[in-house]
């Protein structure tokens, strides 16, 4: 498969990123999102992103003049997705939601195209009916930010064909991603292990083990993680990870990953993390 055009659904906080990556590689790249808006304001982070790249030495005038000039917006899907080679939905973690979508993409590109999600804790088999030819379909769950973090996690079902698997290892080395290819399973590898951690220092944090501060150190350099759990869930978003936490009690066990009170009461009172301005941590 020859992919040329990427075309990415869901102009939010990963969507862009996606985005900018896809078209820093050298793709034909198209964002979608029905809300004008967001597509003006995803825009303006992505150069935000690549001024700040030049600004640190670690882009070049050259590429960000390129990177947007292969990038373009729109808010129509059916135009966007006509001629991708690659559409990679990425909405909010919602059933429903993903199934209308993936449906509406696989019907508007290519036959031979690669439908791929973002999801990051769905299993892949609540999604796979919404696209004909499930051989074409599979998971790339990139990390935020996604222009920062080099981890690509690709999750392949049962009917993942090998050129499918082939290139999308392929896009992986493109956008300059680590891949690590997983089996289908709710939360896959790396978000079934981070939320496993991370709920169990916010259960220290409720129980008055010790201060969120400490609980990071104790993680940072003890076991050199580059960021403590508490902090990196007010990076990754605390209604996000309550929705993960939710769908693996739902789906591998109640008890293990039940969500703690104090992580749905932040989450109920808009505490959601930096994108908020507050979380376990003040912004």
């Amino acid at each position: 498969m020859t992919i040329e055009t990427v075309c990415v659904v869901g102009a939010g906080t990963m969507g862009h990123g996606i985005a900018q990556v896809s078209a820093m590689a050298g793709y034909q790249t198209v964002l979608v999102d029905l809300d004008e808006n967001r597509l003006t304001d995803a825009s303006a982070r992505i150069a935000a992103n690549l001024d700040k790249g030049v600004a640190k030495g670690k882009v070049s005038d050259e590429t960000r003049s390129a990177t947007l000039t292969r990038l373009r917006t729109s808010a129509d899907l059916i135009e966007g997705a006509g001629e991708a080679g690659l559409v990679i939905e990425s909405v909010p973690e919602n059933v429903a939601l993903k199934c209308k979508v993936l449906a509406q993409a696989a019907a508007a590109a290519p036959r031979g195209a690669i439908i791929a999600t973002n999801t990051s804790s769905l299993p892949l088999a609540r999604l796979v009916d919404s696209v004909p030819a499930p051989g074409r379909f599979i998971g790339l769950h990139f990390f935020n930010p996604v222009h920062i973090q080099p981890l690509l996690e690709i999750v392949v079902t049962d009917h993942t064909t090998p050129p499918t698997r082939i290139a999308c290892l392929e896009v992986a080395a493109a956008m300059d991603k680590e891949p690590i290819m997983v089996r289908d399973s709710p939360g896959f590898a790396s978000s079934r292990l981070g939320v496993a951690l991370g709920l169990e220092a916010i259960r220290m944090l409720e129980e008055g083990i010790a201060s969120a501060e400490d609980i990071d150190k104790a993680m940072s350099l003890g076991y050199r993680h580059p960021m403590g759990p508490l902090r990196l869930t007010d990076m990754i978003g605390l209604d996000v990870r309550l929705a993960i936490a939710e769908t693996l009690a739902r789906e591998i066990d109640a008890v293990r990953f039940a969500p703690p009170p104090l992580l749905k009461k932040l989450v109920k009172e808009g505490k959601l993390g930096r994108k908020a301005g507050e979380g376990f941590y003040r912004y």
